[in-house]
């Protein structure tokens, strides 16, 4: 049998006493996941049926999820001071009411996403569907990356649904399951109502996943959630510059208007190369910074 060294021994000891008082203070954290949630919750002023045992469960889960993420959560807060206020007048000017934002923030978590499958953007388009919706989606361009034209498109897709269906709750399910796909369970199961419907795991979660995050949005501190506001991450000022013609050097352009080319693609993530041919004519607006860079 080996000799314990006298030092070794002193570390053991020390990483055990380390792991208890450890183990003590993590356990005497207060745990979010006892913080009360109202039922008598709403999505588009439609209520939501939580006198159902399994919507019950089902809201509860994804409160509980969402409550203790605490990171994700409080970079979803700090993204939202940024984001919110471009897509809410295109919500508002189009129809669509405010609780469409929170759709946006589970498809993308509120920055320029791509998905396995290939959606692309805040709003998660797909390419046929972004072309469907009249955005541009080429190898210099790429529209699903430009906030208030997806945001535009997928005003017109969720209207589009609102009308098919009747009401807001199944146009949202519509979002992540496909208005054909939804179509197809409310004429087999012989049923409209999104809450009586036996659905994909991905779609039956979609609407309570907005609502979580709708809930805890909008009152973050209650559910332990204290960001100073300036610590938020602000939308700074810009201005915009219409183009018509070629680009040939994106970096030289930049330079051309006081910035440089990552600020350039930073505020037009649109642009996916380091040109834009231009042989039409088409106007492009150009989103430039006046504040928060060094140039």
């Amino acid at each position: 049998m080996k000799t314990i060294h006298k030092t070794t021994l002193i570390v053991a000891l020390f990483a055990v006493c380390g792991l208890f008082i450890f183990s003590k203070s993590y356990n005497s954290i207060p745990k979010k996941n006892h913080i009360e949630y109202p039922l008598d919750m709403d999505f588009c002023g439609e209520k939501v049926p939580t006198n159902l045992a399994d919507v019950k469960e089902r809201l509860d889960r994804e409160m509980l999820i969402n409550m203790n993420m605490h990171g994700s959560t409080t970079i979803l807060l700090k993204r939202a001071n940024k984001v919110f206020p471009i897509i809410e007048p295109i919500l508002a000017k189009n129809g669509i009411p405010d609780d469409f934002k929170y759709l946006a923030v589970i498809e993308s978590g509120l920055v320029n996403a791509i998905s396995p499958s290939g959606a692309k953007g805040v709003w998660q388009f797909m390419p046929e569907t972004a072309k469907e919706s009249k955005l541009e989606v080429t190898e210099q361009v790429d529209e699903r990356y430009h906030i208030e034209k997806s945001t535009e498109a997928a005003c017109q897709y969720l209207l589009k649904a609102k009308n098919k269906f009747g009401n807001w709750t199944v146009a949202a399910a519509s979002y992540n399951g496909g208005m054909t796909g939804l179509q197809n369970h409310i004429t087999f199961q012989q049923t409209s109502d999104y809450y009586n419907l036996w659905l994909t795991d991905e779609t039956a979660r979609y609407v309570f996943r907005i609502l979580a995050l709708k809930e805890i949005m909008k009152n973050p501190e209650k559910y332990g959630y204290l960001i100073p506001k300036e610590e938020l991450y602000p939308k700074l000022n810009t201005k915009r510059i219409s183009v018509d013609s070629t680009i040939t050097n994106l970096s030289t352009f930049a330079i051309s208007q006081g910035i440089n080319y990552k600020i350039l693609k930073t505020h037009n993530q649109w642009l996916r190369d380091k040109k834009l041919d231009n042989p039409s004519k088409k106007v492009y607006e150009f989103e430039i910074p006046t504040e928060g860079y060094n140039k």
